[in-house]
C-alpha cells in the first residue's frame, strides 16, 4: 500500500493505493494538516510513502509530522531526473524542472499512448509538452486563474477582484477579467498544441483545480485525468529501478 503525495503551493492532495486502485483520496489546505491522519482509513497503514514537493521544506516538514502518528516511515520526496519511467527531461538542468510536473509527465506516459500536451491548472499553469517518443520538449508556466485575477484586483486602483462568468463577449467588467483569464490561459495551451507534430494525434491531458474552467472552452482534444501527478508518483514508486527512459 503507498501513500501518494502532491505537496502543492495552496494545498495537499493525497492517494492511497493499493493493487492498482485507488482506495481513498482528498485534499486539505494546509492550515488543517494537523488532521491529514484521520483523512486517512483507519484500516489501511501505508508501507510506503512517495511525494512530490513544490511548496518548500517548512511545508514539507509539516507533513512528515502529520503523519507521524500513523506509522513510522520515511517519505521519499522526488525530484526530476534526467529520465525515468520511460519519459526523457528536456530541461537544461533536469533537476530544476518542478517535482509536480516531472511526476505528471510520468504519470501521462503511462496512461496516455503517443504524444501529449499536459496541463497543471493550479495556483501556476504549467503546460508542457511529451512527444510520442516519451521526450520532454520543453514548457511554460504562467499565472493561474486565481492569480491573474487577483494580480488585477491588486495592482490596479479600479479593477475589482471580479466574480464574474466566462463570456465569449463579456460585456461587464467581472465577467471581462474571468474571460480574460480563461482566454489567456486557453491561448497558451492552444499555441504549446500546435507545436506538437502533427499526425501525432495528441490529446491534453488536463488536471488542477482550474480544470473546470478550462475543459468546456478547449479547441483540442483533451482529457481530465484529476489524479495526474499522483498516477506518476505511483510509477516512480513501483519502478524505482527504471531510471532510464
Amino acid at each position: 500500500m503507498i501513500l501518494c503525495l502532491d505537496c502543492g503551493n495552496s494545498r495537499l492532495k493525497w492517494g492511497l493505493r493499493h493493487d492498482g486502485d485507488w482506495l481513498a483520496s482528498g485534499a486539505l489546505p494546509y492550515d488543517e494538516m494537523a488532521r491529514l491522519a484521520e483523512q486517512l482509513p483507519a484500516d489501511c497503514v501505508p508501507q510506503r510513502v512517495i511525494g512530490c514537493n513544490v511548496a518548500g521544506i517548512e511545508r514539507a516538514g509539516q507533513i512528515e509530522t502529520a503523519l507521524s502518528s500513523i506509522a513510522d516511515l520515511t517519505i521519499n520526496w522526488i525530484t526530476a531526473q534526467e529520465a525515468q519511467c520511460g519519459v526523457v527531461n528536456g530541461y537544461e538542468v533536469p533537476a530544476s524542472l518542478g517535482a509536480d510536473r516531472w511526476a505528471a509527465l510520468i504519470g501521462a506516459r503511462a496512461l496516455q499512448h503517443g504524444a501529449v500536451l499536459v496541463v497543471l491548472a493550479g495556483t501556476a499553469t504549467t503546460i508542457d509538452v511529451l512527444d510520442a517518443g516519451g521526450r520532454h520538449q520543453g514548457g511554460l508556466i504562467l499565472p493561474g486563474l486565481k492569480l491573474m485575477t487577483s494580480a488585477l484586483a491588486t495592482g490596479t486602483a479600479q479593477l475589482p477582484l471580479a466574480c464574474g462568468e466566462y463570456q465569449p463577449l463579456p460585456r461587464n467588467t467581472h465577467d471581462a477579467i474571468i474571460s480574460g483569464a480563461i482566454q489567456a490561459t486557453l491561448g497558451a495551451i492552444s499555441r504549446m498544441y500546435a507545436v506538437l507534430p502533427s499526425g501525432q494525434e495528441a490529446v491534453c491531458l488536463l488536471a488542477g483545480g482550474g480544470a473546470d474552467s478550462l475543459q468546456g472552452h478547449l479547441g483540442v482534444p483533451s482529457r481530465r485525468i484529476d489524479k495526474l501527478v499522483l498516477e506518476g508518483l505511483v510509477r516512480i514508486a513501483t519502478e524505482p529501478s527504471s531510471n532510464t527512459a
